[in-house]
């Protein structure tokens, strides 16, 4: 059964089959879209797929984020079947149906988000989401101005590029969008100087601070945007204390805190929600986007606000055809009740303790080994040419990558250098082959360095 199987490759990647494939792919697509992996899905089921050459891989990708719940979920299949057979469409400024409500009900029910009462739109992306929680926090605050930060990651709409940090994902697309300023996020790894983790936050915040003087006034600010873990950033996490403080800061200046669950969500992080630690220390978001994973892989998202904040909404202004596509809401009703049933937040947990112990250990070891960090698992490694400089090291990231998928294992580069190695594997994985992983990927290291 492929969901149990362990790597196994029999042809060097890519086989003849795929080959042809993406020689295929190079002349009906954009180059700008590019194929990173050397491989061609045929079929998936839990942490693996078999691919059109007879090979097994193991992915710790996960569509970035998107199979937390694993290839092929029977519970899913079974709810977009059934929904199929009814209808695919409805769009709800023209008619109810009662998936969008249902999936509204119970995001609000569980959403972690300020406020007694609350609502939830759906949308279609990670970049709508993001985009939609933008205008929802302008139109309720009646500011044109929002904060975000380095290394952030949003989407790629034009507002969202112009959010997002790295510009690799904006050439050639200016002009951008005005009102939007960047602060420093609190990367305590590269803090400057020999600071303790409070006197990092300190400075952090105080960078923040900062920005009302130098870029816009706090009265014109609508919305602070973070990541609980920044994702193309490089799997950096947002200190608590850090959290705590910006929170305040936005009560305290009447803005709007916005926190992109994009990735985090859906129990990657050891919770439903990263924002629940949040939550627990006091600092709840007003608002959350949520995407990837909600449905194991059907195109749709969500915010999640307070009713106040949602019904401050200028209408018209939000919504879309295919927002909250009814076979979409099926497919999310039916992965939030297998992740809560079969608890895949605790799942998270047991993996991350596997991986961070593991991970911690090879810290030790290898001297290119910089940094080990995450949120549950939604972890990473930092590459550097040595612990002292702290110089990034890119070119292990590449090496050890392009080995890996060639001995079945998936691995997937992030951070600001390019010197970060993501794990995003579904959290069906079995034990066998989160093990397996770990050989591959400690091989892949010592062939590399």
């Amino acid at each position: 059964m492929l969901r149990n199987a362990l790597p196994k490759v029999v042809t060097p990647l890519p086989g003849p089959k795929a080959k042809a494939i993406i020689e295929r792919r190079a002349k009906a697509m954009p180059n700008a879209i590019k194929c990173i992996y050397p491989c061609v899905i045929e079929r998936g089921e839990g942490a693996m797929f078999e691919d059109v050459d007879g090979n097994i891989l193991l992915d710790w990708i996960g569509g970035v984020g998107v199979l937390n719940i694993g290839y092929s979920n029977e519970k899913a299949i079974d709810a977009v079947k059934a929904q199929s057979e009814k209808y695919f469409h409805a769009m709800m400024n023209i008619i109810t149906h009662e998936g969008y409500i249902k999936l509204a009900e119970k995001l609000n029910a569980i959403a972690p988000v300020k406020g007694e009462t609350k609502k939830t739109m759906l949308v279609n992306s990670g970049a709508e989401a993001d985009e939609n929680a933008v205008k929802i926090a302008k139109s309720y605050t009646g500011r044109p101005n929002i904060i975000v930060f380095t290394g952030a990651f949003h989407g790629r709409t034009a507002l969202t590029m112009t959010m997002t940090a790295k510009k690799a994902y904006a050439v050639g697309m200016g002009p951008f969008p005005d009102g939007i300023y960047r602060a420093e996020f609190p990367y305590l790894y590269r803090a400057p100087g020999e600071m303790t983790e409070a006197e990092a936050v300190a400075y952090y915040v105080k960078k923040l601070e900062e920005l009302f003087i130098d870029a816009s006034p706090a009265e014109y600010v609508a919305a602070i945007v973070v990541e609980p873990v920044q994702g193309e950033g490089g799997f950096v996490p947002a200190p608590i204390e850090w959290v705590k403080a910006v929170r305040k800061i936005c009560d305290e200046k009447g803005i709007l805190l916005v926190a992109d669950e994009v990735q985090t969500g859906f129990a990657r992080s050891g919770r439903m929600f990263a924002t629940e630690y949040w939550k627990e220390a006091g600092a709840a978001p007003d608002i959350i986007t949520l995407a990837k994973s909600i449905a194991g892989g059907m195109p749709i998202s969500a915010v999640v606000a307070s009713t106040e904040i949602m019904d401050g909404v200028t209408a018209g202004t939000i919504g879309g055809t295919y927002c909250g596509n009814a076979v979409a809401c099926a497919s999310a009703l039916a992965v939030i009740e297998e992740m809560e049933k079969e608890d895949y937040p605790a799942k998270a947990r047991k993996i991350a303790d596997k991986i961070m112990t593991t991970w911690n250990d090879w810290k030790e070891k290898y001297e290119v080994i910089g940094d080990v960090r995450g949120v549950g698992c939604m972890a990473g490694i930092e590459f550097v040419t040595d612990k002292k400089s702290k110089a990034p090291n890119a070119k292990i990231v590449n090496d050890i990558v392009n080995y890996a998928v060639q001995k079945g294992l998936l691995l997937e580069s992030a951070g600001t250098y390019g010197n970060v190695i993501r794990f995003l594997a579904p959290l069906c994985i079995t034990d066998k082959q989160l093990d397996a992983g770990l050989a591959i990927y400690e091989d892949a290291i010592k062939a590399c360095m």
